[in-house]
């Protein structure tokens, strides 16, 4: 009877805790099929063509790695330049400025490409041991608009298992297993390589393809990362991005440039640069959103950028940049994000007048801050051109018309 009244009990026991999975899986599984869903983006009125990623490498038609690739030529000669934003799906200001470009820019010479969601896996995912929110939102002259809050890697559901130490193909470096599903660790990419490996390849693809002059990578990192407020430049592009900060140090905007590493394989600003002509560079505003120190990590958090925790680290001596009561907003970060790009076409544009790249329309550093991103998530109707460009650009423009007269 003991033995009888004892598999009862297991049994209830058991059952209840199927109940339970069940319940959780009819709560998770539609609120994380919600991140599959992409984010609404406006094309602006300087986009000209939306292509797929898979148009410049077709081993990844039909599956989760294809993305939107937003080209906006001005019909005019000029360089080329591709924005990356969403290669870490956990870092939003990158996503967001590419989303301003797309929704704002205006090229009045030369092509831009724009790839919001580098790593579309990225996007269908969180971090749930982390457990950060699946998206946050963004006031707006006519309301909020909700964009997702991914994860810093390829989604298990694309590729999986991760193995014990991941190999990086071309450089033979060795890494933790995890960062095999790393967009930023598998450039330059292989056409028969895994996921993420091929999200890789199609990029550098599109680079040689579109012999692409200029590859922006936008990132962010905690206030504790070394190279955070920085421009990591590849070699070949360590001149425009000494004359970019000059530019923004006159702008008081203060930001650093660091070699790219040759001992630290797969990264965009590193790969892209040896194996590409384009000029590689990649950008790291500040979000406590992504260290380690910091406390709750909601949509507060990742928008107001605020977190006493790290207000004691600052006080201690811990960070490598100054944490105020103030944070590190997601405004200033797109801020500091659109300011330094503009700065390298500007920087560009003067080492080859011949051939620059002017993209007018564009919200500058100071007019994010005070008026905010959601100001600028309307894209305008109609813009001229003329109207447009920064006094920067006129300089130059005005410097080569001089010398070709």
């Amino acid at each position: 009877m003991n033995e009888l009244l004892k598999d009862r009990k297991n049994l209830v026991a058991s059952v209840g805790v199927l109940a339970f999975a069940v319940a959780i899986l009819f709560v998770v599984i539609p609120d994380a099929l919600t991140m599959r869903e992409p984010d609404l983006i406006h094309t602006g009125p300087g986009v000209t063509e939306v292509r797929k990623l898979s148009d410049f490498f077709d081993g990844i038609a039909g599956t989760g790695a294809d993305t939107q690739v937003y080209v906006l030529d001005s019909g005019k000669p000029g360089a080329s330049a591709l924005i990356l934003g969403g290669t870490h799906a956990n870092e939003p200001s990158g996503y967001l400025s590419a989303v301003l470009f797309i929704e704002n820019a205006v090229p009045a010479a030369g092509k831009l490409y724009v790839i919001p969601t580098a790593n579309a896996s990225a996007m269908t995912h969180t971090d749930y041991m982390e457990g950060t929110p699946r998206k946050f939102a963004i006031d707006t002259p006519v309301g909020p608009r909700s964009f997702r809050y991914g994860s810093r890697a390829t989604s298990p559901a694309d590729q999986w298992p991760d193995p014990d130490i991941y190999v990086h193909a071309s450089s033979g470096q060795r890494l933790s297993g995890s960062e095999t599903r790393n967009l930023n660790r598998a450039y330059p990419g292989r056409a028969d390589g895994t996921f993420t490996e091929k999200v890789a390849f199609a990029i550098t693809s599109l680079i040689r393809k579109e012999k692409i002059d200029i590859t922006i990578d936008l990132h962010e990192a905690s206030p504790e990362y070394p190279v955070v407020n920085a421009m990591v430049a590849h070699d070949r592009a360590m001149k425009i991005a000494s004359i970019a900060l000059l530019n923004l140090e006159m702008d008081d905007i203060t930001i650093g440039v660091e070699p790219s590493p040759t001992n630290l394989r797969g990264l965009s600003h590193r790969e892209l640069g040896d194996a590409t002509k384009t000029l590689a560079l990649l950008f790291e505003s500040t979000n406590p959103a992504q260290g380690r120190l910091r406390g709750v990590t909601n949509e507060a958090l990742i928008v107001e950028g605020k977190d006493e925790m790290y207000l004691a680290a600052q006080k201690l001596g811990r960070l490598f940049v100054p944490f105020g009561p103030e944070g590190e907003p997601l405004k200033k970060r797109v801020a500091r994000h659109l300011g330094t790009t503009q700065a390298v076409f500007d920087a560009y544009a003067t080492e080859m007048p011949e051939r620059p790249l002017v993209v007018g329309a564009m919200p500058s550093y100071k007019e994010v801050l005070d008026k905010g991103i959601g100001h600028y998530l309307q894209a305008p109707k109609t813009a001229t051109v003329d109207a447009l460009i920064s006094p920067r650009q006129l300089a130059v423009a005005a410097q080569r018309a001089a010398r070709d007269n």
